[in-house]
């Protein structure tokens, strides 16, 4: 099964690991209620054995994501936003994580 675990930051809370089936999608979540105004929300993963890789960095609204199939969402207050993988593979279980920087 596809599972993806999530890094706790100081600035930022994220589940301890969510789960889903190869092709079912999934959500990963993050929250950062402290969220300043110049501050602009970025999404890494980190696949087994290898180091963190950037995925896409986001500020508002939403953006398909370039490498995989889905969406970086960021709620109207932005102070949460969500990964959303629609069609996961094997491939893509990894570390999933959330950081902020002005």
């Amino acid at each position: 099964s596809f599972s993806a675990v999530a890094v706790c930051r100081a600035q930022v809370q994220q589940e301890p690991s969510a789960q889903t089936t190869e092709g079912t999608g999934i959500n990963i979540t993050c929250s950062h209620p402290n969220i300043q105004t110049d501050e602009v929300i970025h999404w890494y993963r980190r696949l087994p054995g290898r180091g963190p890789a950037f995925l896409m960095s986001i500020r508002k609204d939403s953006r398909a994501l370039t490498d995989l199939p889905g969406w970086l969402v960021v709620a109207a207050d932005r102070r949460s936003s969500a990964l959303w993988l629609t069609e996961p593979r094997l491939r893509d279980a990894a570390v999933y994580y959330c950081a902020l920087r002005a």
